[in-house]
């Protein structure tokens, strides 16, 4: 039991290892690379069957007692955060398989996957904060890699955009964390979540605790600290930044929820500055999404709305509320990845990202318009797909609470974005190509790019159709966020080994 609660950083780990080995293998590295997130996504569906029982999973790693040590802990929410990671890391992979450049790059590619996804799972699973900020800087080095690999002017002005500020975010983080050490002589989290529940969390502690709140906010891209994230997203390679639309920011959101729930469970004034800053953060990303004339500007400025809706659920706090969240975080990691890895596949197509340049895809290839109308429509909030839900949830907890103005921005934020995603396929699917039939490329990639592609809209539309399931879950994850008591018993009950 204990390997696989370890397992979401082992495998990724001793895939980072073996594709360093054999590095001037690239085939091989590519196969490994595959293999390693598919048993991720496996051990992460294996964790999904156990969380389903109700138990929160926790080990201690090193011996140490319980609040000191490593601690491990797997809730219903944590598990299907590394389901979805690995399932994206696969599709990544996948899609990847004939990289954008050649030679040694396509087996750095494949390496610095693997150092993102295990920085990704180990956050996830953590139940301390100081080992988040150790995965924070796992995830960090290996995504400013992935993001300036190949080189070239504009990919490292854009990955410099991206590495000052979340550097700058993690170095927030790491001063809060010995701010609250200082002030409480822990960093565990089940630890914290103790002294909260006893009302002996003191006044350093809690500007500790704000100011490390702060610091997710910039990683999760929320107003008014979201910048670099549409600067720097659409430089990247496409494999690379449709793995970084779904996953990166979601780690700034995990951080916010579980800290937040497990810190202030109860609504206070930290949900009311959460709720107005979810509201800017949907206008504010889906109105820089209308100005753009890129496909993956467009997209990137969305993952920003997107976002507010995420933390609209945390700042309504109900049971509802945050069924909502968990609900919203599994669909959008889903649909955000593969809206970047189509628009990837339609830009190879007709050579440039730019929507006044594309056209014609529609008749030349029907397929690709299908895999681009589920993700876009289901992002847009259209029936019977998994983004309506997860909007119809959250607009329902807004009304429910009495927060007229969230819900009126949350539908207002739909309507636009699905005037963006129209805006896309008039461009690119329906007009014809400026260049008639001669712009038009024969091929668009490797079969395995669109096998991932596909496979990503069938979990999409399967969502929608099974999102009674879905949402049980997710509200009896909503639950254990609730009500943190499960967590903290977990946590502190292992001893030494």
């Amino acid at each position: 039991m204990n390997l696989l609660l370890v397992s979401p950083v082992l495998l990724p780990m001793t895939t980072f290892i073996l594709c360093l080995l054999l590095r001037q293998h690239r085939g091989l590295v590519a196969l490994i690379s595959a293999l390693g997130a598919a048993g991720l996504a496996l051990a992460g569906l294996l964790l999904v069957g156990l969380a389903s029982q109700g138990e929160v999973l926790a080990v201690q790693m090193g011996g140490w007692q319980a609040t000191y040590g490593i601690s491990i802990a797997i809730d219903r929410l944590s598990a299907a955060m590394v389901a979805i990671t690995g399932i994206i890391g696969l599709a990544t992979v996948l899609y990847g398989l004939r990289h954008d450049e050649a030679g040694s790059l396509a087996s750095d590619f494949h390496l610095f996957v693997q150092g993102l996804l295990a920085g990704v799972a180990g956050a996830f699973i953590t139940a301390d904060v100081f080992n988040l900020y150790v995965w924070f800087e796992v995830l960090l080095m290996a995504s400013f890699a992935l993001i300036a690999l190949g080189g070239g002017r504009r990919r490292l002005a854009g990955a410099l955009s991206y590495v000052i500020l979340n550097l700058v975010a993690t170095l927030l983080f790491l001063f809060a964390a010995a701010m609250l050490y200082g002030a409480t002589g822990t960093l565990n989290m089940a630890g914290l979540a103790s002294l909260a529940a006893t009302g002996m969390l003191g006044d350093n502690a809690q500007a500790a605790i704000v100011l490390m709140l702060f610091a997710f906010a910039v990683k999760a891209a929320l107003f008014p600290v979201f910048g670099w994230l549409p600067a720097s997203y659409h430089v990247a390679g496409t494999a690379v930044s449709a793995l970084f639309a779904g996953l990166l920011t979601k780690i700034g959101v995990y951080s916010l929820i579980r800290i937040v729930t497990l810190v202030w469970p109860q609504a206070g004034l930290a949900h009311e500055v959460l709720l107005w800053v979810a509201c800017a953060t949907m206008l504010v990303g889906v109105l820089g999404a209308a100005a753009q004339v890129e496909i993956r500007r467009i997209l990137s400025f969305h993952i920003v709305s997107q976002v507010g809706y995420m933390i609209l659920g945390l700042a309504l706090a109900s049971p509802l509320a945050l069924a909502g969240a968990v609900f919203y975080l599994i669909h959008h990691i889903v649909v955000k990845a593969n809206l970047f890895f189509v628009g990837g596949l339609a830009a190879r197509l007709v050579g440039s990202e730019r929507l006044a340049a594309m056209g014609g895809l529609y008749a030349r290839r029907p397929w690709l318009a299908i895999l681009f109308a589920i993700p876009a429509l289901s992002l847009a909030g259209i029936p019977p797909l998994s983004g309506f839900w997860a909007k119809f949830i959250l607009v329902r907890a807004s009304l429910e609470g009495h927060a007229w103005i969230a819900a009126g921005v949350a539908l207002l934020t739909g309507v636009f974005t699905l005037l963006s995603m129209s805006k896309i396929w008039n461009e690119a699917f329906l007009k014809p190509h400026p260049d008639g039939t001669q712009g038009l490329r024969a091929t668009a990639g490797p079969r395995s790019a669109w096998i991932a592609v596909a496979a990503l809209a069938g979990i999409t539309v399967m969502i929608g159709l099974a999102a009674g399931p879905v949402m049980d879950y997710a509200t009896a994850a909503a639950a254990q966020l609730g009500n943190p008591s499960g967590y903290i018993q977990a946590i502190t009950a292992q001893g030494g080994h």
